[in-house]
């Protein structure tokens, strides 16, 4: 975890676990770690994991059940895959198409392999 980031620390810890979500851990409708795990792990003050639980509840992506705990969504993995491709689309593409502008370098001069 990059603190230093422009993302907000909360931002960071959602991005962590929507990566983690995506791989199957933990698999739908399975109990997330608990906030304070997830604070200890990371080395942060819970409140800010908190934060980071709502926004994801927010999505949609988790849920809680009162007094037992957060869950992964049935389709959380869909849900986070449209956020991400959106981020994409919108923030990383962008710096992409300018940077290959300064460089001087066309579409057609990107093949599969320059990018894998």
């Amino acid at each position: 975890m990059d603190f230093r980031k422009q993302k907000s620390i909360y931002q960071q810890i959602a991005d962590r676990l929507m990566d983690q979500l995506v791989a199957g851990m933990p698999a739908a409708d399975e109990r997330m770690p608990s906030v304070r795990d997830v604070a200890v792990a990371y080395g942060v003050n819970p409140n800010t994991v908190m934060r980071s639980f709502d926004y994801l509840q927010q999505e949609g992506i988790i849920y809680n059940r009162r007094g037992v705990g957060y869950f992964a969504s049935a389709d959380a993995k869909d849900k986070i895959l449209a956020i991400q491709r959106r981020e994409f689309l919108e923030e990383d593409l962008p710096l992409i198409r300018q940077r290959m502008k300064q460089l001087g370098i066309g579409i057609d001069e990107l093949t599969l392999d320059d990018v894998i």
